[in-house]
Parts: structure tokens; C-alpha cells; sequence
């Protein structure tokens, strides 16, 4: 399967420049899941910012009806 990278960066929120994932969403997805965290993708941008991906603040965020 080819990658979209072109088109998978038109909707990356990742704020964290230095990012080689970027855009290469399996790579990211891999890499957040073996640290117990969601990738950027999951929170929206003012949450995204606070670079606290972890699965505790995306699910304060859904019971606070944020996302």
C-alpha cells in the first residue's frame, strides 16, 4: 500500500515540529500506542498543544464533552 503522506499532512495537527512521523500516520499511530498515548490527531488543537497525549486526558476531555 502506498502512503498518503501529502495528503495525511493536509490534516495533521501535530504543533511538535521536529516530528518525522509526521504525516506517515501508521508510523505515528505505532509510535503514541507504545507509549500508552493517542497521537495529535485524536485531540483537538488547544489540547493537542498541551503535548499531554495520554489516554487519562483524552477521556477527561470526552466526559467534559470537549471532543
Amino acid at each position: 500500500m502506498e502512503c498518503k503522506k501529502d495528503k495525511n499532512l493536509e490534516n495533521c495537527n501535530c504543533s511538535y515540529e521536529p516530528c518525522a512521523r509526521k504525516g506517515i500516520c501508521c508510523d505515528c499511530i505505532s509510535y503514541h500506542l507504545k507509549s500508552r498515548q493517542l497521537p495529535a490527531c485524536c485531540f483537538p488543537d488547544h489540547a493537542e498543544k498541551t503535548y499531554d497525549r495520554s489516554f487519562a486526558h483524552f477521556a477527561r476531555l470526552v466526559n467534559e464533552k470537549k471532543i
